[in-house]
């Protein structure tokens, strides 16, 4: 194709993604973001202005040759860039996605000085789905065995990405999963209509025709320690996640009808509660739902909420918009769906009938003062600002936790106070051997920071199994 100046590339408006009718999907599963044509693609890939220094692979955690792809993209040739994505990736159509590409590689665009940044996600997201659903990429040929085993604790982001890339490099990788299904929050955490099963059941057989070894319900800390795997693996990797729910602590949270953010996306996204009672898992369908909660999980729960039939959908948040965690396309289309927003609210009791079932939330009205550790500002009571909002079910999700299971299995494996594991910037724990990312390091962050420290570790991994070092000062 005929190379575009400058001044024509920035002369092309940045491409919309076209959405399910609002009043349409909340009656379906099906994936609100209906992709791109091979033409639509092609024209927003060319305005890359194919920078010499490209900022935006700088700012990718899965360090993503960005230009080089685009550039393929714009050249017709999708399949060579869906290479270009997995020679980094072991997830791109998952990040094309689910990545909060805004405040990553698209920030730092060029294009975003003057104009809109290129729509790199989108882009990922369509050579991606190219590769999975047109023209299959070739098994890429695989380093020498090196004799050398791993055990991977955890089948999401950061797993996945540890497993696929040692096994590219000539280990032996064996990838435990406590789950009965591959996949981590991706799969029971994410709802269908942001990210499709077979989208992750896909990425996830990638992996598995490389060689990688996947077992299923198998709870580490329970069918088997940290420590019986080391004696059967030359190194472990813990990306178990952090799966287990905060609550709030207040009056009434064990009234019937008060879920967890966790249990309930659990329930309706992995066990398909949704289709309750042809599949086995029930879940309460409530007709006046509030999410407590500002992040993408609230999202995800709330617009749950309408296709289970909810009448009334509301987000209680204790911050303003300004300040919600959650991904302004997220926010925009649990907006466009009916959700109501109530900000600057904060949730001190639940209110339950003689049945014990759920009726109300009494919340306090709140006031911003001086920024906290988060560069949030702080919510304040205002005094006597009391009120309730009718609810027959209440969804909590203001974040999660680590499981201790892991961790009370692994002797010599420190973690801080809050239970995650302490690691250093490559994912070296306190014991020889043992490395841990993503969640478990962190706490709840973003898919894309997991498979950024999913690589990191990796390396590290690599280097560890080849000449048998650990630095004094691991983690």
């Amino acid at each position: 194709m005929k190379e575009l100046t400058i001044a024509q590339r920035c002369a092309i408006p940045r491409h919309p993604m076209l959405h399910q009718d609002p009043v349409e999907r909340v009656q379906n599963f099906n994936e609100v973001a209906v992709g791109w044509d091979r033409g639509t693609a092609m024209e927003e890939a060319q305005r890359c202005l194919l920078c010499k220094n490209p900022q935006c692979v700088v700012n990718c955690p899965a360090e993503i040759d960005i230009p080089g792809f685009v550039k393929k993209i714009a050249d017709g040739e999708f399949l060579e860039a869906a290479r270009i994505l997995r020679e980094n990736s072991a997830l791109p159509a998952v990040c094309g996605r689910v990545c909060p590409q805004e405040t990553q590689c698209e920030l730092t665009c060029v294009m975003a000085k003057k104009y809109e940044p290129v729509a790199i996600g989108r882009l990922e997201r369509f050579a991606s789905d190219y590769a999975l659903f047109e023209e299959e990429l070739p098994v890429p040929i695989l380093a020498p065995p090196t004799g050398k085993k791993v055990a991977v604790v955890g089948a999401g982001p950061a797993g996945i990405t540890v497993a696929g890339d040692l096994i590219k490099l000539g280990h032996d990788v064996t990838l435990y999963e406590a789950l009965h299904q591959p996949g981590g929050v991706l799969v029971y955490g994410i709802p269908e209509f942001r990210l499709p099963k077979e989208i992750v059941r896909l990425e996830v057989e990638v992996i598995r025709k490389l060689g990688v070894k996947i077992v299923n319900n198998f709870v580490v800390g329970r069918t088997a320690t940290v420590d019986e795997l080391l004696e059967e693996f030359d190194a472990v990797f813990l990306g178990n996640g952090a799966g287990a729910p905060s609550f709030l602590n207040i009056p009434g949270e064990n009234l019937n009808g008060v879920y967890s953010a966790s249990e309930y996306l659990t329930r309706c996204n992995l066990m398909k509660a949704y289709k309750f009672p042809t599949q086995n898992t029930p879940v309460a369908q409530g007709k006046k739902v509030a999410v407590l909660g500002g992040g993408n999980v609230a999202m995800d729960a709330v617009r749950m909420s309408l296709r289970l039939g909810a009448d009334q959908a509301t987000i209680l948040y204790r911050r303003s918009r300004k300040e919600m965690p959650a991904r302004i396309e997220e926010i925009e289309n649990a907006e466009e769906e009916g959700v109501k927003f109530h900000y600057l609210v904060n949730p001190v009791r639940f209110i339950g009938n003689e049945h014990n079932w759920v009726t109300g939330v009494e919340c306090l009205r709140m006031e911003l003062g001086e920024p906290d550790d988060s560069g949030r500002r702080r919510p304040i009571p205002v005094k006597g600002s009391e009120f309730v909002v009718d609810v027959d079910m209440v969804v909590v999700a203001i974040g999660q936790n680590a499981n201790p299971i892991v961790a009370s299995t692994a002797t010599g494996v420190k973690t801080n106070k809050w239970g995650y594991f302490i690691a250093d910037d490559d994912g070296r724990c306190t014991k020889p051997g043992v490395f841990a990312g993503g969640d478990i390091v962190t706490g709840a962050a973003t898919v894309i920071l997991a498979i950024g420290a999913g690589k990191k570790a990796a390396r590290a991994m690599h280097e560890y199994l080849n000449d048998g070092t650990w630095p004094v000062n691991a983690a």
